[in-house]
């Protein structure tokens, strides 16, 4: 949970919460509360099972539950976006509010997405990274190497502190297959017209690991407004953390 001054309080989700380090850090808001990792990542522990994105928005609303958070605004990065979308519909009493940042699931069903993200649960090149990272995160080439096409629009204005903070999480994940497992086999567009809340999609003008063709299919069908922000990737939230904040804080105080 991550309130930024604001109300009601901000459930942040995304597999790797550190993308989220100046998010947080951000010298002009106070955000407080917990910050939940996807499970399998970071140091948490895989779920028994997960055969689809349902068990893991069950996980992330037990957690809010626990922590009796009610009403929350839920902000979701890639697959912590369908996680969210997903509690939306199980629980839409706990979802006040959706922030979809660069959500995945519509382009994932594709054949191209479901060989990467194997090859990439498999070989776990990040993991090999992870110890290195700040040698990788200082030089411009491994900024490029790691971050380039995929991460963000332009890996040489990346700032070495949040390009090592991206690549922390990497060193302690048990278990990032299952997520993509359930991610493979969830089509968010058959239900997302059973999610009642407002919406507001943030998405990289420039991102090509989930296009921005996929941001203006959920906000249509979704009836949510669509914010792209210019020279920003996958990562949006890093690269441009003040835009991203700045269109939250807006967005969560227009609701009712």
């Amino acid at each position: 949970m991550v309130s930024a001054g604001i109300t009601p309080p901000a459930l942040q989700k995304h597999p790797l919460l550190k993308e989220y380090a100046s998010l947080v850090t951000d010298g002009k808001h106070r955000l407080e509360g917990f910050e939940e990792k996807e499970l399998g990542h970071g140091r948490s522990s895989p779920l028994p099972e997960a055969r689809d994105v349902d068990a893991l928005a069950d996980a992330v609303l037990g957690m809010a539950d626990a922590e009796e958070i009610r009403a929350a605004v839920w902000i979701g990065h890639s697959l912590g976006g369908l996680v969210a979308l997903r509690a939306a519909v199980l629980r839409p009493e706990a979802v006040r509010g959706l922030v979809l940042a660069a959500a995945a699931g519509i382009g994932s069903a594709s054949r191209g997405a479901q060989v990467t993200l194997a090859v990439l649960g498999a070989a776990r090149p990040g993991r090999l990274i992870a110890p290195f990272r700040h040698a990788w995160a200082s030089s411009r080439l491994g900024r490029r190497i790691a971050f380039g096409w995929w991460g963000v629009a332009d890996p040489d204005a990346l700032e070495p502190e949040l390009a090592e903070a991206f690549l922390v999480g990497r060193a302690h994940h048990t278990d990032t297959r299952q997520a993509g497992r359930a991610l493979l086999v969830s089509d968010p567009r058959t239900e997302l017209d059973r999610v009642t809340c407002p919406c507001l999609c943030l998405w990289g003008a420039s991102d090509n690991w989930v296009r921005l063709e996929d941001g203006i299919e959920y906000a249509r069908r979704l009836r949510a407004p669509l914010r792209t922000i210019a020279g920003c990737g996958h990562l949006l939230i890093g690269e441009r953390p003040d835009v991203c904040l700045a269109a939250i804080d807006e967005f969560v105080a227009g609701l009712p």
